[in-house]
């Protein structure tokens, strides 16, 4: 038996030809397992070799190693609000004003009192008043100090050892769980359940990951591959619009640029839209996530009618700045900014290279990857290991059930309806809702038509055991960020800059270090916390002690810096919750994915970074 690629309208020139089909044998699988274990063996000793080390070391510095303590500032305009109490914006939420404060000066918590700190200081957040000038008039500024602190370069061991062993290993569960036992060793929490886990599980932000992607994405999923409805979606998809491996690309990449809220909600919308067309015109696993992730986050700096905005305009603040005085003009600084954002606009325009078929700045992993799927219908390598389970990757649909496209389409727009709504109404999109009614509705629909309850249940069951690894996986991935920014490994990277270097060469400067801090940390949120309100203030200095002629400017290139910076790091790290999201849903492995991406990123991050340079050097 033979299987014919054809030559499709948007397939370039590549010509029909026949293959051979080959079946796989139980004997041919086993074997070719064998040889994918004998490839990893050897990178086992050594990886095990540095983990017991990283070990050692960790209980050394947990006993001998005094922590380096930063003051950390966040500038909050405190105001009046209709009923006369004093209130703030934090996260696009008012919240009432109700701390007590002190001089900036007399703060226990500013760096000259930190400097002479013996111990730890008896609190770890303060808000403080400071008279400032602004314009030849005074005002009172009200910020939130908080007491952070680094190992100094051991500050970088969990970050470093989770990656090294991800790399090592190709396996991320146990690399994240090394990472997690090193970095919680360090910091004296030497009982990892109740001290670590426990903890983890129990905070808001991983409760909700959880329920988000465990119970309602993975029983959607679920109920879909047992009504068939990915695949009524791809095959109608497959009709109307898709015609081949390069349309089913484009209208990935539409779709990528639609969802411009960005982060973890693109990843898994876009993922989950379009892996049954795009598996069906046999794109490759890693195409796939590359286009998914790279049409996440870079996508919402640009398109930023979001979040995005009123979170980061909190960091930024800096005494004497007028442009950056109160939050409407920080705001307007951010959206100002956003020409600037030469990596985000060239990671959105290359993942569009490369849905119309050039391939020139796609990095020959993603086009072995495209060769392979073309040439074999193989969308992962041979030794990969695809995040997405088997539950998920084929339809089990009862006898007798039929599938239609709108099984798809109705739970996909009450997702994306809730969100629009959510946001328009509250400023943040409430993505748990659509899941949960999409889920609901998916599950309503398929009864009606005459589903069983049993078998439901049973689809249900399959999307919870599909997805169940990769939940385990992200859980560990945040518990690594956390721990990463509880030793202070974006703060140490920070501190590394100094002041004393040309103006011309922060930006990189600052681009270099962002992309360091979010790559160990896997959170792009998490190193705009952490740099944003050490560089900015760094930049202003700078621009005035150099003599900068257009210190706008330059402030507007640093901050991009910070913004895209972080974005590359967060994008590329296999500890980030997007990369391992763009995996999941495009049944892409992990350490496949990271590696084939960061070739094309890394290219967009050279080309902005000359432009930053060039830009601040001919007209700052």
């Amino acid at each position: 038996m033979s299987k014919k690629i054809t030559n499709n309208n948007d397939q370039g020139s590549q010509t029909s030809a026949p293959l051979e089909e080959a079946a796989v044998t139980p004997a041919q699988h086993t074997e070719t397992l064998i040889e994918s274990d004998v490839r990893l063996r050897p990178l086992l000793k050594p990886a095990g070799i540095i983990f017991l080390c990283s070990l050692a070391i960790s209980f050394f510095v947990a006993q001998t190693v005094n922590p380096v303590w930063v003051e950390q500032k966040t500038v909050f305009q405190v105001y009046e609000s209709s009923n006369g109490s004093l209130v703030y914006t934090y996260k696009g939420e008012e919240v009432a004003f109700t701390a007590d404060t002190v001089p900036y000066a007399q703060a226990e918590l500013n760096q000259q009192s930190l400097d002479q700190l013996v111990g730890e200081p008896t609190t770890r957040q303060q808000w403080v008043t400071e008279v400032v000038s602004n314009a030849g008039e005074e005002s009172v500024q009200y910020a939130q100090l908080e007491a952070k602190y680094h190992l100094g370069i051991w500050s970088l061991l969990p970050a470093v050892l989770t990656i090294a062993l991800c790399v090592l290993t190709r396996e991320p569960l146990t690399a994240l769980l090394g990472g997690v036992a090193v970095g919680a060793f360090m910091l004296g929490r030497f009982d990892l359940t109740g001290d670590v886990l426990i903890p983890s599980l129990a905070s808001p932000g991983t409760a909700s990951v959880l329920l988000l992607y465990l119970w309602l994405l993975g029983g959607l999923l679920g109920i879909w591959s047992k009504t068939g409805a990915a695949q009524a979606f791809a095959d109608y998809m497959t009709k109307h619009f898709v015609r081949g491996p390069r349309s089913a690309k484009v209208v990935t990449w539409c779709l990528g640029v639609f969802f411009f809220q960005g982060g973890t909600i693109s990843t898994v919308l876009v993922g989950t839209t379009v892996r049954p067309l795009a598996d069906r015109e046999n794109v490759s696993h890693e195409e796939m996530a590359y286009i998914v992730d790279s049409t996440a986050s870079p996508i919402a700096s640009i398109l930023a009618f979001n979040a995005w905005p009123a979170y980061v305009q909190a960091l930024i603040y800096v005494p004497g700045v007028a442009f950056l005085a109160t939050e409407a003009d920080r705001i307007s600084f951010f959206f100002k900014s956003v020409p600037f954002s030469f990596y985000s606009i060239f990671a959105v325009l290359g993942t569009l290279l490369l849905s119309l078929g050039i391939t020139r700045f796609a990095g020959g992993g993603i086009r072995r990857a495209q060769q392979r799927a073309a040439a074999t219908g193989e969308l992962d390598a041979p030794d990969a290991t695809p995040l997405a389970a088997e539950e998920l990757q084929t339809s089990k649909v009862p006898a007798g059930y039929a599938s239609h496209v709108s099984e798809f389409l109705i739970p996909i727009i009450l997702i994306i309806g809730t969100a629009i709504t959510t946001f328009a109404l509250t400023g943040s999109p409430n993505v748990h809702w659509g899941f949960g009614f999409a889920l609901l509705t998916a599950a309503c629909i398929a009864l009606f038509k005459g589903m069983k309850l049993g078998e439901l249940v049973e689809g249900l069951g399959d999307g919870l055991k599909g997805v169940v690894v990769a939940s385990v996986i992200l859980m560990l991935a945040i518990t690594i960020g956390a721990i990463s920014k509880d030793v202070g490994g974006g703060l140490f990277l920070v501190e590394m800059l100094g002041e004393r270097i040309p103006f011309w060469t922060l930006p990189v400067c600052l681009q270099l270090l962002t992309m360091a801090a979010a790559f160990s940390t896997g959170s792009s949120w998490g190193t705009y916390a952490i740099v944003f309100p050490l560089a900015m203030p760094l930049a202003w200095a700078v621009a005035v002690n150099q003599g900068v002629s257009n210190p706008e400017l330059f402030m507007t290139i640093c901050f991009v810096t910070v913004l895209n910076g972080s974005v590359y790091g967060d994008q590329c790290s296999p500890i980030s919750d997007t990369t391992i999201l763009s995996s999941m849903t495009t049944g892409c492995d992990l350490m496949d994915h990271v590696k084939t991406q960061l070739v094309p990123a890394t290219i967009a991050s050279a080309i902005a970074a000359v432009l930053w340079t060039a830009t601040v050097y001919w007209f700052a």
